[in-house]
């Protein structure tokens, strides 16, 4: 199904992303490569084509930890491209000490929400042209129980197994939320755990171990290209198929919440699809 159909991938010159990358140009997809600079991007864009023989590869560089740069992307991207069907949010990190981005934001939340936020909201327009028009977020097994609203960006205290922790149960509460809101659409919004799988975010973290990345990218590819989930939406899948997460993130009141404080806090709302940070 995913032949010749327009996928970006955020966070694709490494890990997961990169290998969610090679495995779709084989399938035949046109992938728009994601990295924090044009050069990266350019080059691991250059390295699929040239390894898969597919010719419709691009590169696109943005620092996600600046919404200016999450912008310009979106910006860049509607200027070359006139629809997306698959919008694969993958960039993460994991940071072990506390930093803020040049917008002020807490590092974790700004990189694995925030500007994930954003983006899908700018390339909305695009996805809804597209009769395919998938948009799956990666998150993780680990992601938290529960969200501290007064302790979303570390205010509190900081620990950086629990900042990542929040930002990957907020990616399954955005990708819920986009499902309710999409829902008398054809677009569809599911989350994913790709696995415990060696990367360098991993070894960040936990300091090692797992598996493959082929392994790694196998729910995204799943959740990109099977027909069996066309039209399923507000999902949560591992290992290619639908899995329970954390209570919390079937919780409405707190979607919204979460939603209502990611408009405000990017100064990015839905509704008017306006940008003024």
């Amino acid at each position: 199904m995913i032949n010749d159909k327009i996928v970006l991938i955020t966070g694709a010159t490494d890990g997961i992303g990169k290998q969610t990358a090679f495995d779709l140009a084989r399938k035949g997809a046109k992938i728009i490569v994601h990295g924090r600079n044009n050069q990266k991007a350019e080059q691991i864009a250059s390295i699929v084509s040239r390894e898969t023989g597919n010719i419709h590869i691009w590169g696109f560089g943005a620092d996600l930890s600046t919404l200016h740069q999450v912008r310009d992307l979106a910006e860049k991207i509607g200027n070359r491209f006139d629809k997306i069907d698959v919008l694969i949010n993958n960039a993460g990190v994991f940071m072990n000490e506390k930093e803020q981005s040049k917008d002020g934001f807490e590092l974790t939340f700004a990189v694995n929400h925030l500007a994930h936020f954003v983006l899908t909201g700018l390339l909305l327009e695009l996805i809804k042209k597209s009769d395919y028009a998938r948009i799956i977020n990666v998150a993780s097994m680990a992601h938290a129980s529960r969200l501290d609203f007064d302790n979303l960006q570390g205010e509190k205290h900081f620990d950086g197994y629990d900042a990542y922790a929040r930002s990957k149960l907020c990616n399954i509460l955005f990708a819920n939320k986009l499902a309710r809101l999409l829902r008398d659409t054809h677009i569809t919004a599911n989350s994913l755990h790709p696995g415990v799988i060696r990367t360098k975010l991993l070894h960040a973290g936990w300091g090692g171990g797992g598996s493959d990345l082929e392994n790694g990218s196998k729910t995204s590819v799943f959740l990109a290209d099977s027909p069996d989930v066309a039209g399923l939406s507000g999902q949560y899948f591992a290992n290619s198929r639908a899995v329970s997460a954390s209570a919390v993130s079937y919780d409405i009141s707190v979607q919204d919440r979460l939603w209502n404080l990611s408009e405000e806090l990017s100064n990015f709302n839905y509704s008017s699809n306006t940008f003024r940070i």
